[in-house]
Parts: C-alpha cells; sequence; structure tokens
C-alpha cells in the first residue's frame, strides 16, 4: 500500500481534473456512483475509484473505521474486481455525504451491503480501460482483459499499463449494468485473502491519527461539566474559582436536550482553555448547581426487582405459536429459570472527543463517528444548519462499539465553537464517558419449558423485559421495538411446536443506545442457558440437546397473525434463516474443541449457538474452576458462518476481539445506579477483561459462498451462556446473572 490519505473534496476535485481517469457510474437500484449531472464530464468527481495517469488508483473508502479494517475489507472487494495491484493502491476516506449511500458501521453491514456494489464499480472501470486498450490497438474489446493493473491482448501478446490509459478511458462511455461482467469467483486474488490493515504501519509507529489527534491553528480546548444525574439541568453556576485556573479562558453554560434528546447534547457548563489539562483543572474548581430532575431517585437494585415484576406479570404476546399453556399444564417435566443481565457501557479505549469550527451559518467536524451522515444530521436537527453547511470529516477512531454512532460529543463541539467563535476540541475523560454515556439496556427475562416423558422439549416460554433504544428519542417509551425483541426472543429457532414470547415494560432511567451486538447480548445469555438446563432436566448431553431443539433443517420464519419477524432490515428470502447452518456451526465447534473428551476434575466445557446479524456463530468454552473458586479459561473455540469471507485475517481477529469483549461484560462489567448518579468512573470499578484471563481462542470459518454477511458483532453474544455452562459443568453450579464476580466464591 502506497499511502494512506485524508484529502478534502476540493484536493480531490484539483488532482482529478488534471492527472486521473474518474469513472461515474449509476447502477439501476444501487447507489449511483457519481452524481447525474457529472457523468458526461471527462475528469467528474468520482465517488468510488479513481485512477492518475502514473498508474495510481486512489479507492475511496466510504465508512470510517473503528478498528473492523473497514478500510481495508471495502477497497480490497473493489481491487479485486478491477484487478489492481494493491502496492498501487491508495486509499482517500469520504466526507459525510448521502451520494455514498449508507455509510455508519453498526449492525455488522459494511461488506455485506457493499459487496455487490463495489465489484460492479471495480467491473466497470475495468471494462472501461478494456475498451479504451481495444480502440489504442484496434481490436476487438473480448479480446482484451485487465489483469495485474494492465490490460493485456492475448492474441498479439501486448500490453498497456493503467495508467497509460486513464485519460483515454475517462473519454468512453460508462457501461450499461446489464453489460457488466464480474470477475469469476475463482480467480479472487484479494476476496478471501488474509490482508494486514491499510492503517497498520501507521498505528504500530504512532503515526495514526485519532479523533482525539486532531489539531486545528488557533484551537481551544474545552470538557463540559453535566449534570450526575441523567436529565438534571443548571440551576446556577459560579466560575470565579475555575477562571483563576491559569489556562482557562472562558466558562460557559450550553444547551442541549436534557431526556429523549436522540443524539443532542445533555447540555452543561464548558469550561475553555488554552490547553486539556487546563480545562480539566478548571471543571474541578467550577461550582455547578444542579437540578437534578425526574431521575433523581433512580436505583439500580430497585431497578432490577421492578424488571423482574415485570417478567412474572403477563406481558404484551410478541410470539404465539401452538398452545403453550395447555402443552406446559400436560408436560411431563416443567422448568422455570429466570436470568439477569445490568447495564453495561462500551468502554471504548479512545473516548469521545471532536473538533469543530463553526460560526452561525456553516460548521466543520473533526469526529471518531460511526454514522457520518448521523453526526451531519445532528447538525442541522438540533442545530439548524443547511445541510450542505455541514462537513464532517471522519477519523479512525480507538474502538466504537456502538458508542461512536452517537452524535452528541461532536454537538457539544459545535455549540461550543460558536459560543466563542474560534475552533475548539471537546475531550470526554474516562469518567466522562462511563458516567454520561449511552448504556446497554439492563434486561431481566422469565423463561419456562415443558419436557414429555422421553425428553422431548413440547412447550417454551419466554418473557423479556429492558428499556428500549426507544427511550431515548421518546420520551415515555417502555417497550422493546420490532429490532430489538427480534434479536433472540420472536426469532429463537427452535423446533418446539408450542411458543409464546412476551415482553414487559420498562422505563428508562438512563440513555440507552446501540451496543456491540445490542440485545442479543441479553437474550442469547437466557435462551442458551435455559437450553443447558433443559438437558440436565432430560438426562441428555447439553450438545446434543441444542441440536435436537434446533431440530432438522429448514428454514425459520415465525411470522404469523401476532407474529411479526424482523430480519435486521433484509428480506427473509435475500437472507434466509437457515437452521441447517445454525446447527452446522454448533457441530463445528464442538468437533473442534474435543467436545466429550474426558477432563480433569474441576474442569468443564459449555456450548452456546446464536444468530445475529444475519452470521451464525458457535462458542464452547472450557474452564477449570479450583477449590477457592478461582476460575481460568484454556480454551475457547468459536465456529462462524458468515458466508463468502473477504479479509479472513480480520474475521479471527474481530471474533478473538468479541471474546474479549464477551468475557469482560460475562465476569466483571456492571453500570449501577444509586440516586440517580451512576456509581462507577473508571477501569479500576468498570473493569474489563485482562491479558492474564485471555484465553486461547480458535476461530474456525465456514467455508461458504453464500452471501457475505458480518462478524464485528455475532461473536459476543454466546460468550457469556458458553462460559455459564462450563462452570456448570466443572462446579455443577448454574449462573443466572451477570457479571459472575465472586459468584463462584459463594
Amino acid at each position: 500500500m502506497s499511502a494512506i490519505q485524508n484529502l478534502s473534496r476540493r484536493s480531490f476535485l484539483k488532482s482529478a481534473a488534471t492527472t486521473s481517469f474518474v469513472l461515474g457510474l449509476t447502477l439501476p437500484g444501487r447507489v449511483p456512483l457519481a452524481l447525474a449531472e457529472e457523468r458526461g464530464a471527462a475528469f467528474a468527481p468520482n465517488l468510488f475509484v479513481e485512477i492518475a495517469t502514473d498508474g495510481t488508483v486512489t479507492i475511496v473508502a466510504p465508512r470510517p473505521d473503528m478498528g473492523q479494517a473497514v478500510r481495508t475489507a471495502l477497497p480490497q472487494i473493489l481491487a479485486d474486481e478491477l484487478e489492481a495491484d494493491w502496492d498501487r493502491i491508495q486509499i482517500r476516506q469520504a466526507l459525510a455525504d448521502k451520494k455514498y449511500g449508507p455509510q455508519g458501521v453498526g449492525a455488522s453491514d459494511s461488506v455485506r451491503d457493499s459487496f455487490i456494489l463495489l465489484r460492479e464499480a471495480g467491473a466497470a472501470a475495468r471494462q472501461m480501460l478494456e475498451a479504451a486498450a481495444a480502440e489504442a490497438w484496434g481490436v476487438d474489446a473480448a479480446e482484451c482483459h485487465g489483469k495485474a493493473h494492465r490490460v493485456h491482448h492475448a492474441p498479439s501478446g501486448r500490453s498497456m499499463d493503467y495508467g497509460e490509459l486513464a485519460e483515454a478511458a475517462a473519454g468512453l462511455p460508462v457501461p450499461e449494468a446489464e453489460t457488466l461482467r464480474l470477475k469469476d469467483e475463482a480467480d479472487f486474488r484479494y476476496i478471501g485473502t488474509d490482508m494486514p490493515i491499510v492503517d497498520l504501519d501507521d498505528i504500530v509507529h504512532g503515526r495514526a491519527d485519532y479523533g482525539i489527534d486532531t489539531v486545528l491553528p488557533g484551537m481551544k480546548y474545552a470538557v463540559v461539566a453535566r449534570s450526575p444525574v441523567y436529565g438534571g439541568t443548571v440551576k446556577s453556576f459560579d466560575a470565579a474559582a475555575a477562571l483563576e485556573v491559569p489556562g482557562v479562558e472562558q466558562v460557559i453554560e450550553i444547551g442541549g436536550t436534557p431526556i429523549s434528546g436522540g443524539y443532542d447534547s445533555v447540555g452543561g457548563v464548558a469550561v475553555v482553555a488554552k490547553n486539556t489539562w487546563a480545562a480539566l483543572k478548571g471543571r474541578e474548581a467550577l461550582t455547578v448547581d444542579w437540578e437534578p430532575g425526574p431521575n433523581a431517585g433512580y436505583d439500580s437494585a430497585a431497578y432490577r426487582e421492578q424488571l423482574e415484576a415485570a417478567v412474572r406479570a403477563l406481558g404484551k404476546i410478541i410470539r404465539d405459536q401452538g398452545d403453550f399453556d395447555s402443552a406446559y399444564a400436560a408436560a411431563a417435566t416443567q422448568l422455570e429459570a429466570e436470568y439477569y443481565v445490568p447495564h453495561n457501557v462500551h468502554a471504548t479505549m479512545e473516548p469521545m472527543a471532536a473538533v469543530a469550527r463553526a460560526d452561525a451559518e456553516a460548521c466543520e467536524v473533526w469526529t471518531p463517528t460511526q454514522d457520518p451522515q448521523g453526526t451531519k444530521g445532528a447538525m442541522v436537527e438540533k442545530l439548524g444548519y443547511a445541510e450542505d453547511k455541514v462537513t464532517v470529516h471522519c477519523t479512525l477512531m480507538g474502538g466504537g462499539f456502538g458508542r461512536k454512532s452517537k452524535a452528541d460529543y461532536a454537538v457539544e463541539a459545535v455549540r461550543i465553537a460558536r459560543a466563542i467563535d474560534a475552533p475548539v476540541k471537546v475531550t470526554w475523560t474516562r469518567e466522562d464517558e462511563v458516567r454520561h454515556g449511552y448504556y446497554h439496556a439492563a434486561c431481566a427475562q422469565r423463561l419456562q419449558a415443558g419436557l414429555d416423558d422421553s425428553g422431548n422439549a413440547v412447550a417454551w416460554k419466554h418473557c423479556t423485559a429492558f428499556p428500549s433504544i426507544a427511550s431515548t428519542f421518546i420520551p415515555g417509551h417502555n417497550e422493546g421495538r420490532l429490532f430489538e425483541i427480534n434479536q433472540g426472543v420472536v426469532d429463537t429457532p427452535y423446533d418446539i411446536p408450542n411458543i409464546r414470547c412476551e415482553n414487559g415494560q420498562a422505563d428508562a432511567h438512563v440513555r440507552i443506545g446501540w451496543f456491540r451486538s445490542v440485545c442479543n447480548i441479553n437474550h442469547a445469555f437466557a435462551t442458551n442457558s435455559f437450553v443447558a438446563e433443559m438437558a440436565e432436566a432430560a438426562g441428555e448431553d447439553p450438545g446434543a440437546f441444542l441440536l435436537k431443539v434446533i431440530g432438522a433443517r429448514r428454514i425459520f420464519d415465525p411470522t404469523n397473525e401476532k407474529t411479526q419477524y424482523w430480519n435486521y432490515g433484509k428480506e427473509p428470502a435475500e437472507f434466509p434463516y437457515d437452521t441447517g447452518r445454525y446447527a452446522g456451526v454448533v457441530r463445528l465447534a464442538m468437533e473442534k474443541a474435543g467436545w466429550g473428551q474426558s477432563l480433569p476434575e474441576g474442569q468443564g466445557m459449555g456450548v452456546a449457538a446464536h444468530r445475529s446479524f444475519l452470521t451464525y456463530v458457535a462458542a464452547v468454552v472450557r474452564v477449570a474452576v479450583d477449590e477457592a473458586g478461582e476460575l481460568t479459561i484454556p480454551r475457547i473455540d468459536y465456529a462462524v458462518d458468515l458466508g463468502r469471507v473477504v479479509n479472513p485475517d480480520r474475521v479471527r481477529a474481530q471474533v478473538e476481539g468479541g471474546a474479549i469483549y464477551g468475557l469482560s461484560l460475562a465476569l466483571y462489567s456492571e453500570i449501577t445506579a444509586a440516586e440517580g448518579r451512576i456509581q462507577q468512573g473508571n477501569f479500576d470499578d468498570y473493569q474489563l477483561a485482562r491479558i492474564d484471563i485471555a484465553p486461547e481462542t480458535h476461530v474456525h470459518i465456514v467455508e461458504s459462498d453464500e452471501v457475505p454477511t458480518g462478524i464485528g458483532e455475532p461473536p459476543v453474544p454466546p460468550l457469556a451462556p458458553a462460559l455459564t455452562n462450563a462452570i456448570h459443568a466443572a462446579t455443577g453450579k448454574r449462573i443466572r446473572r451477570l457479571p459472575i464476580g465472586d459468584q463462584l466464591r459463594v
């Protein structure tokens, strides 16, 4: 990779007008690859690919990177179809702009939604180069083919570099969509190949620029004092002591939307200084009298009791199949269990940060955002800017996990920049992030099941209660939305004849937001744990019993008059829920882990599986627990089926990272509140899994030519139940509440 660049649109246009072949292409039913009015220009602006006369290929990365290597995977797709030399490619990060189509990184959909589009973009460019060579040689274009950055004419043995053909190709008509010739998949050079991430050298050597690294001339530095209780507002403040701190220049109140403001700032008091340290010390000296608002009495222990009461009461029926009541009453064995998962926070390694310059008419922002267009939209919605007056530069992110899909920290920066009439960097501390973020929903669940005389499952009931993400946008919203209840409840694929699912009400007292794998974490923990309990009651091996309840291969769709099925926004015909693939990852993980082998005393294996974001994942965890209750995790085996894989190395890396993330949630992480205030603040009291607990993780990728899906989020949900099932196998102790904490020592 020759260079990684973050260039402005103006710089792009300037270079394109003098040195490059720029492809403009519109495909029916797809995002246009160039603006329609610019398609006829020889050197028009381009969305995804540009070829300079020296042969340098610039690929625009439409989506930002938070460590999942989307800046590598998406260019891999286009470069493969283009037949470009990877060493002659540079990457340009796109600005936030609707013309690129969806730009957010979340829902594990970057490759899934870009795969065909980018292949077609690469194929169109290659065919235009082939056509240009054919004209130059006076031969039939069908005799010319692009390969390794050159167009070759086999009959004569001639070839030309892509750079030599750039200007001529720019004047040719764009191929119609139906004439595009995609490569045979057997000829892929980059797709399916381990590729190092394009930013790796800069990251390793400290040259990579993350959002928090951004510096502008004349920039000020700011931190914000926010209400310790969600929904609180400023009654008054005394800035005198803060202004005495050397380097502090201004103290100003900033507005926002305290409750159900979506991605707006919650408001507060900003301390503006010559450097971040001065701003922090000024905030320490600041005196603010807060009006705590309606959540002043929020207590997480009492809230847990409310959620548990909600799942014990009759909830809203969200799936109804067969006759649960009759089947359960007639069952030879009846089981029930309750499970609980607390609030969690994202804990990204790079806390929130944004740099902005703004006036009343326009604003420009540099920020680590997962949702460029959402950030731009927040400036329009919350601050009143015209869309064409907002520029959002997407930087590298030091982790995101859903937190950086929210624009509140960028909105804060623009509010402050506009108020002080100077560029400003707003920095969140770790404590700011932990105490004022958007949280993963706490969740209580109650499950019931009936088994017949042969140990077959004949009845299943699942009731869940959690505060919805919708509450962050809609005041008073207190039930799960369709996308949330279809993350491990309605879409549970078990082959059980009588199934009922219910949703209990739950008010929100903190901001609830997207979190890595969202409700799948909570629901996969309960369903997989309960299936293991059913297996024990039936006297069967838990792995074999899991496969039995999954049942024979079929396409799962629970839709009926009482059930709405949501398939991650995709048509089931295009992305069917195939229980054969679901069972396949279970079998593969068990096989690779050596399921059924004799283990030493105090050791055990547990298995769990889940489909999320259209990807099938199973995990087998092996644990050892000593007499003192000390837990070690020698090995984890994951099996993943995500269709065709673009970069296997990055898939393995994301699964390994997902294992650590899942272990953190399962073992340690918990957000609690008392008197409305979040009680945790940093990694000393919101602990994450560290290297001493990190297991040997093996990732087994199912070879597949199915449509690609995604892998960022799916490894997390099966981890906790596989772990707690393994603990039961080793000790006989059932864990129904996360985090595990000291439960093994009780």
